[in-house]
């Protein structure tokens, strides 16, 4: 039977444009028959998993997305004397391991570039460092057998977490053991539009006092309700049993979920913010999301405290459902920043025990 850890979490971002769609905006999604800000799962993943704070916690078991493998490889054997057009060929071999390579014949390395994203672990980056090495110092073409670079069993902690699909070698799939979905705020928005201008500095004004630039940005705050489900022996199956790493990997996710924001125009607006209050949830039963507790948003005009209206709409759905189906987790802590309860430490130790 599976060990769930679920993270309820709600996180207040000032002014901000965390997650942009394809106009620039900030993103938005309708529940409750009202307008949210939205920060999509693909970006909360990307921010917390190549963040300093993951990266440090995880040192030596986070992998590598990348469609350059190839020119990796090229470069590698032509350091070491191989020739360009061999170098090109066994690159290429080696990189057709991980998926489909591009055509383009009028540039050969262009052609070294995998067609998708694939995920590798350090173990399977060194395995292929180590065979391009062998191959420049003998000056041969790869060997068959030595092509299979791909491991069953990889000890990265983000491939595990979220998985990886590969299309040309689908028994190197990976199954993700942790979910996340999509962040809203807890109550409507309306996107504002910030008009700016920037100026030339050596600009005296002599024949022109005009801006060097005029531009325009969408940006808006909110207070997020964001929702993580591990699969603890899930993930532990997908590190080869290593019950010790899966509870760090547990503890720096959590870590980094609670202090890492999305880095989207953090320069313009910094942005910057921790969580103001996560509850946490082990157990085997099944899991479930409490954003139905923001079906009917926080009012903007009713209330003059959005933070302790969602906690209290998140704690209330939290009974209730624990009322109508029985206990929904086996053990809970909260952290609340508003009142100054919990600690930080004790949630970590929590969802890593």
């Amino acid at each position: 039977m599976s060990e769930f850890i679920q993270l309820h979490i709600l996180t207040s971002y000032p002014p901000a444009n965390l997650n942009r769609d394809d106009l620039g905006r900030p993103k938005t999604a309708m529940m409750g028959g009202v307008d949210r800000l939205r920060v999509s799962s693909q970006s909360l993943k990307r921010a917390w998993r190549i963040s300093d704070l993951f990266q440090s916690a995880m040192r030596g078991h986070v992998g590598t997305r990348t469609k350059r493998i190839g020119q990796g490889v090229y470069q590698q054997l032509v350091d070491t004397g191989v020739q360009e057009k061999k170098a090109l060929e066994w690159a290429k071999e080696i990189a057709g391991q991980f998926g489909v390579l591009k055509k383009d014949k009028k540039e050969p390395l262009n052609e070294l570039v995998i067609e998708q994203l694939v995920h590798i672990s350090q173990a399977e980056q060194q395995a292929i460092d180590d065979l391009a090495s062998i191959l420049g110092k003998e000056q041969r073409a790869p060997q068959a057998e030595e092509l299979n670079l791909l491991r069953d069993q990889q000890q990265a902690v983000d491939i595990s977490l979220f998985g990886r699909m590969l299309a040309a070698k689908p028994s190197f799939n990976v199954e993700a053991a942790c979910q996340v979905a999509h962040a809203i705020t807890v109550h409507p928005v309306v996107i504002e539009d910030d008009y700016f201008t920037a100026v030339d500095d050596l600009n005296d004004r002599s024949e022109d006092a005009g801006a060097a630039h005029i531009g325009e940005t969408g940006f808006a705050a909110g207070l997020f309700y964001s929702y993580i489900c591990i699969n603890k022996s899930q993930l532990i199956e997908n590190l080869g049993g290593d019950t010790e790493l899966a509870g760090q990997a547990v503890r720096a996710l959590t870590e980094t979920a609670v202090k890492v924001a999305p880095k989207g125009k953090q320069n313009s607006f910094a942005s910057r913010a921790y969580a103001s209050y996560v509850l946490a949830e082990r157990g085997a039963k099944q899991p479930r999301s409490l954003a139905v507790a923001f079906l009917k948003p926080v009012n903007p005009h009713s209330s003059d405290d959005y933070a302790n209206d969602a906690i209290s709409a998140l704690e209330s759905q939290q009974r209730n459902f624990d009322q109508v189906y029985g206990d929904c987790a086996d053990a809970r802590y909260s952290i609340n920043v508003i009142t100054g309860e919990g600690r930080i430490n004790e949630l970590l130790d929590f969802v890593s025990q």
